[in-house]
């Protein structure tokens, strides 16, 4: 059969209307995208539960105009902002919009002992080892009203409760992996296979016990495929969310001596530090948009606490967007940074990858300024890339490719 081109432009589906002209009207079935997903885990009583309300709610006040679903009564798949997605549809017209998303996941509080059972142990650790990253909520503000569980609020100590569970169980996964690698003979290349993640396994055992998480064992690319699937929870890219009172909130906790505390380790551990209040956060949720605006203007804000969170989610797991826009839909596309176009296209279906043969490329200010695909073309601003191209933010992509 001669192989035919197809020009994608929006949809995950091509369908008839999409196929150029005299290439017939094959059409493909559709490929699911996983969404980013995000656990949110903390001890009790730290706002975690509320913060995860004010992330759902906030998606669900914008259904209209954006998807929103709560898959389970603890996941709920939350909309990632962007004002150029705004832009793209008006010029193209598009009859719909589509954001990327981040599913959060709330996980029940955890108490000292979880790695053992304790509390909701594992149940926690279970639902911990399937999100992509960790967002850990860390109480920053005082409240009598509020029982802290270890009587007293102190966020060091309560990172080192949490990192210290999810340490323990990391060591119990590892040493019952490293007993089944050693077992029984085996072929060479399943050997060669096993020695390279028994090398991989001791690197990061040696950093838990010297407490400082998995993330330090300086693996090389190998070793970090090798072990990869077995989800190890000090392993995760983590990010800490410090919940603090709303007169926090203008100077992002610069006078809170719990927030600068919690930098400070943060700093030692390489790990972003997102202030939120998710008082505050709820309480914007009841409002309407535009009282919510004034309210946060009123507190020296000019960005909610979930925007923030969910942008360093993003950059922590490096990653970053690029657009597909037409009449029928304008939508923002998740990938990883430093992936080639085939590689993006691949993103929407397998097949766009396999059969890719160049990326119609226009930078979104490019796109904006001269109104469009045409004005764009015709301004010079319309770039054709090929297979080694790396994709950058914002990108406005018009694939082309064989089937």
């Amino acid at each position: 059969m001669a192989s035919r081109t197809l020009l994608h432009r929006v949809s995950i589906t091509a369908t008839p209307s999409l196929v150029r002209p005299g290439a017939g009207s094959r059409g493909f079935r559709t490929t699911t995208v996983a969404a980013l997903q995000a656990g949110i885990v903390g001890l009790p009583n730290v706002g975690k539960s509320t913060l995860f309300n004010a992330l759902v709610e906030n998606g669900k006040a914008q259904a209209a105009n954006f998807p929103f679903c709560t898959i389970e009564p603890n996941v709920g798949i939350v909309q990632v902002e962007d004002p150029r997605l705004a832009q793209l549809s008006a010029i193209s017209g598009s009859k719909d919009l589509i954001p990327a998303t981040v599913e959060f996941v709330d996980i029940a509080g955890l108490v000292k002992g979880a790695s053992k059972g304790e509390g909701m142990g594992n149940q926690f650790l279970t639902n911990i080892r399937n999100t992509d990253a960790i967002c850990q909520v860390v109480r920053c503000f005082e409240d009598d009203d509020i029982v802290h569980v270890a009587g007293k609020v102190d966020p060091l100590d309560d990172i080192d409760v949490i990192n210290l569970e999810l340490a323990l169980a990391d060591l119990e996964v590892i040493s019952k992996r490293q007993e089944r690698l050693r077992k029984g003979k085996k072929a060479a290349d399943q050997a060669e296979r096993d020695e390279l993640e028994l090398s991989a396994l001791d690197k990061i055992q040696a950093a838990i016990e010297a407490g400082k998480g998995a993330r330090t064992a300086q693996l090389t690319k190998d070793e970090a495929v090798a072990v990869k699937g077995l989800g190890l929870l000090t392993l995760k890219p983590l990010i800490y969310a410090a919940n603090v009172m709303e007169d926090d909130l203008a100077d992002q906790g610069a006078n809170n001596t719990h927030v600068q505390a919690l930098r400070k380790r943060a700093v030692e551990e390489g790990v972003q530090v997102v202030v939120v209040s998710a008082k505050v956060e709820a309480e914007l949720n009841e409002l309407p948009k535009e009282e919510a605006k004034e309210w946060l203007a009123s507190l020296g804000v000019t960005d909610g606490g979930l925007s923030s969170l969910v942008r360093a989610t993003y950059s922590t797991l490096g990653l970053q967007t690029y657009f597909t826009t037409g009449e029928k839909e304008t939508r923002a596309w998740t990938i990883r940074k430093g992936m080639t176009a085939p590689q993006a296209a691949g993103v929407i279906h397998t097949d766009f990858e396999k059969g890719f043969i160049r990326a119609e490329t226009i930078a979104f200010n490019d796109f904006v300024k001269n109104k469009g695909y045409s004005g764009s073309k015709e301004a010079g601003a319309l770039r054709l890339e090929g297979k080694e191209y790396v994709v950058q933010e914002g990108d406005v992509l018009l694939f082309r490719f064989n089937v």
